[in-house]
């Protein structure tokens, strides 16, 4: 028989666990809504029916708070692939990785359960907390480039890189279209993924020969492009509230003055940067429909010239990550825009996929896939600066181009 005391005590370890879970559940929520910077005690309490203080009780600051409910996203992250992981080949270890992630999807939107928070403020936390997440993150991707099995070669081991970061992104990137699916349909979307994990979307016979498109454009007021590069380099990195004005401005050497020179105010900041990109992307998409060519040739260059730009010191274009930070009318607008870019991709697809050059696919779908492509490219800078440029844009485009378990980029 179990003494009173130690039945009060874990009575009371249950309360407090339980607490603690669901002042977490409402961090993720705000982290996701308003960016880690973005949430305050007071609005974390408010989700959960306490007071500031009783927040406080299990967390003494705002930054411990956000580091575990990081930690808590990695730690599902980790059990997720290790699940995977079990699975006997490499396109079944992926196939479970997505099948668990649509499911966990599905439990969230019927309201069965909580998402987690999402990792791209994760770089805008402060040493020692940074450098401890950093490292888990790291032991997350290797944990996902492990599903492709052990490489051989150097060069197999930046190919199954290239695979897992475009898995796990397309996975990060699926709360961004899968709502406009109902959740009995998701089964449906899982597979229509898969197939393009699976086999890719160029059409059998098609090779990769892309021809570089020129993005240059002039500059409407000197020295604004040189501002909003900056700018996006260190909303890339830092998030939306973690790249002050201050350091934009330390980061181009000029004065606080300067920046409200070029912009009236931050929010108008974040707005032009996301302009600048969609425009590039959008320039991309017309130019190589104006070259002409097989739709697959035209959406090759397509790919192979944003992903030259994101690699280069041209680049990067801004992550949709920083929409977390903007106020709501100004992301719909964003996001309405970024999905008039795949809408265009979808086109171009079904467009190919009636002449032949690329495979009978869901074009809606396999429009994410791209979109998720460019956008997540900046965070493989430093992969892509180990190799010659092109081998690097063709090996990371074969993971959509030609599917994750296609090695004919090796022999290239």
């Amino acid at each position: 028989m179990n003494a009173p005391g130690k039945v009060e005590t874990a009575s009371a370890t249950k309360r407090f666990q339980a607490k603690r879970d669901a002042i977490l559940a409402a961090a993720a929520d705000a982290i996701n809504e308003q960016s880690a910077k973005g949430m305050t005690f007071a609005d974390v309490a408010r989700r959960v029916g306490l007071n500031t203080t009783s927040v406080t009780y299990y967390f003494k600051r705002k930054e411990d708070l956000a580091a575990a409910a990081f930690e808590q996203t990695l730690d599902r992250l980790g059990a997720m692939l290790d699940d995977a992981g079990r699975e006997p080949t490499p396109e079944a270890r992926v196939a479970r990785y997505l099948n668990i992630n649509m499911e966990r999807l599905a439990r969230i939107r019927r309201g069965g359960e909580r998402d987690f928070a999402i990792l791209s403020d994760l770089r805008a936390m402060e040493d020692p907390l940074k450098r401890e997440l950093l490292d888990r993150w790291r032991d997350i991707f290797r944990k996902t480039r492990a599903l492709w099995g052990t490489p051989s070669s150097r060069a197999e081991t930046d190919l199954h890189g290239a695979r897992a970061h475009v898995l796990l992104e397309n996975t990060f990137w699926l709360t961004a279209w899968l709502p406009r699916y109902e959740v009995d349909e998701y089964p449906r979307v899982e597979a229509r993924l898969m197939d393009v994990f699976r086999t890719g979307i160029a059409a059998p016979g098609q090779a990769w020969t892309p021809a570089m498109l020129d993005l240059e454009h002039d500059e409407p007021e000197p020295g604004r492009e040189a501002f909003l590069l900056a700018a996006t380099r260190l909303i890339n990195e830092l998030g939306y509230r973690g790249a002050s004005v201050q350091k934009i401005a330390s980061e181009l050497n000029v004065t606080k003055g300067s920046f409200y020179h070029h912009l009236d105010a931050k929010d108008e900041l974040v707005i032009a940067c996301y302009k600048r990109s969609f425009d590039i992307i959008t320039d991309a998409q017309r130019l190589a429909e104006n070259a002409g060519g097989t739709h697959w040739e035209q959406l090759e260059s397509t790919i192979a010239t944003l992903l030259d730009y994101q690699f280069s010191e041209r680049g990067p274009l801004l992550r949709t990550t920083a929409l977390s930070g903007l106020p709501p009318q100004v992301r719909s607008t964003m996001i309405d825009r970024s999905n008039r870019i795949a809408r265009r991709f979808a086109g171009l697809l079904s467009d190919g996929i009636a002449e032949g050059s690329i495979r009978a696919i869901d074009p809606l779908v396999a429009s994410q896939t791209l979109m998720a492509l460019q956008n997540a490219a900046f965070d493989m800078r430093k992969w892509a600066s180990t190799m010659p440029r092109d081998r690097a844009v063709a090996y990371y485009a074969s993971t959509i181009a030609f599917g994750l378990f296609d090695d004919r980029v090796l022999a290239g």
